[in-house]
């Protein structure tokens, strides 16, 4: 059985009265009134503190926490979209609560409650945990016609399942599940095998490097929304280690050649604003891997970048 960990106080840590955060503007959910299908929200936030399937080096559990901590003190003003709390009510329903650290299991329980939030009219936003996650998060949206991914990573995800589902094997999960479409942007050159490669041009599957972004980020996102036109659901995942190293160095793996924040933020706002986005997720941020806070910084931002862009300030 699943259930939820209460969620966190959100209160702003700024003493001056005239900053907004998002600690200002973000709700903890009451589940004894509350129906995770059914939200009063427009947007939910939902915390996955879970690695046991993790790839590399853990810490992706802490994930959650971390980045409601980073983002309670990021400002609400987006300067196209405006205050990102006052268009669109945000609730956090907190962290899942799974009795298991077997991964199948873990994915099954994961899988039934985002059932039940895809089937409400709050779009969710996960919060990892580690990448194997992104297959139950996205699983039961494939019952709702045809669905494509946009996997900002530095790695394709598309291992095959040995004896259990890793971090490392989400996208080949979701093929095998009914995935339509899979674009992969910002993949490092010598990260990833050429069997996988194969498998991936085998199913239709788009990359998108990092180089590539680095030369035109607009002609990249055009690449990636041109990968998925044809779907009717999409969904966005974010693994941190899509980051150049030094701007994330609290991963599972991290490597340099990525991207800078400033490209992601910018990515992230385009691709949010596709009226198609049913969920969106932010993965393997570690903090025991941390340093200087530097990669939950980044990723509560991402979040906030989201929540901006799909509230129409997709813009620069």
């Amino acid at each position: 059985m699943t259930s939820f960990a209460p969620p966190p106080v959100w209160e702003s840590p700024s003493g001056d009265p005239n900053d907004e955060t998002f600690g200002d503007v973000v709700d903890g959910v009451d589940h004894a009134h509350q129906d995770p299908s059914d939200p009063d929200h427009d947007v939910v936030l939902v915390g996955e503190p879970f690695d046991a399937a993790v790839v590399g080096r853990p810490g992706a559990a802490k994930g959650p926490d971390a980045i409601r901590e980073a983002l309670r003190g990021v400002k609400t003003h987006g300067f196209e979209s405006g205050p990102v709390g006052r268009a669109r009510s945000i609730g956090d329903l907190g962290d899942l609560a799974v009795d298991s650290m077997d991964p199948a299991a873990i994915q099954r329980s994961v899988a039934e409650v985002a059932a039940d939030l895809h089937a409400g009219d709050a779009v969710p936003v996960f919060l990892g945990g580690d990448n194997s996650l992104t297959y139950p998060n996205v699983e039961p949206l494939c019952d709702r016609g045809s669905v494509g991914v946009v996997n900002l990573d530095a790695h394709l995800d598309v291992r095959e399942v040995r004896e259990a589902p890793t971090s490392g094997t989400p996208y080949r999960q979701l093929f095998e599940a009914g995935l339509d479409a899979y674009v992969c942007l910002g993949a490092r050159h010598h990260e990833t095998s050429t069997a996988y490669v194969d498998y991936l041009e085998e199913r239709g599957g788009e990359v998108v490097t990092s180089e590539a972004v680095g030369r035109d980020l607009e002609r990249a996102v055009r690449r990636a929304r041109d990968a998925v036109a044809d779907v009717d659901v999409l969904y966005l995942s974010v693994d941190c280690d899509v980051l150049e190293a030094a701007a994330a160095p609290g991963v599972s793996a991290p490597t340099p050649g990525g991207l800078t924040t400033r490209e992601l933020f910018r990515i992230v706002r385009r691709l949010a604003g596709d009226d198609r986005v049913a969920g969106f997720e932010v993965v393997e941020c570690a903090p025991p891997l941390d340093e200087g806070g530097r990669t939950a910084g980044a990723a509560a931002r991402a979040v906030a970048h989201f929540l901006a862009g799909s509230g129409g300030g997709g813009r620069d």
